[in-house]
């Protein structure tokens, strides 16, 4: 067993690095559960007795699909709300003229 990872962890912050493992242990735990279970109801609707496997199925799809569709629009909105509250940048020639005096010997 390679102990080499695990020094490297501990010296790095310890607590907080097994900490952010942890938390995403956890977080691929939850995605691969989800993700089985999401397989298992789209192909073996009937298997869990949840109802007709025509609406489980129609469930299955809308659901992630208006997520992503809402998550887009999200990302739209935030994109949109970003250009409208930052200042326009200044023009090219002032941003050479200062660049110039700063560059030029001071006057003795």
């Amino acid at each position: 067993m390679d102990l080499k990872p695990k020094l490297k962890i501990l010296q790095n912050g310890g607590e907080k690095t097994m900490k952010d493992q942890a938390i995403g242990a956890v977080i691929a735990a939850v995605c691969v559960i989800v993700a089985v279970a999401f397989i298992g109801l789209l192909f073996f609707p009937g298997v869990f007795n949840l109802g007709a496997a025509a609406d489980v199925r129609f469930w299955l799809i809308a659901t992630p699909v208006t997520i992503a569709f809402v998550a887009i629009l999200a990302i739209g909105a935030w994109i949109g709300w970003t250009m409208l509250t930052t200042p326009p940048p200044k023009p090219i020639e002032e941003i050479t003229a200062e660049a110039e005096t700063e560059n030029k010997p001071a006057a003795t």
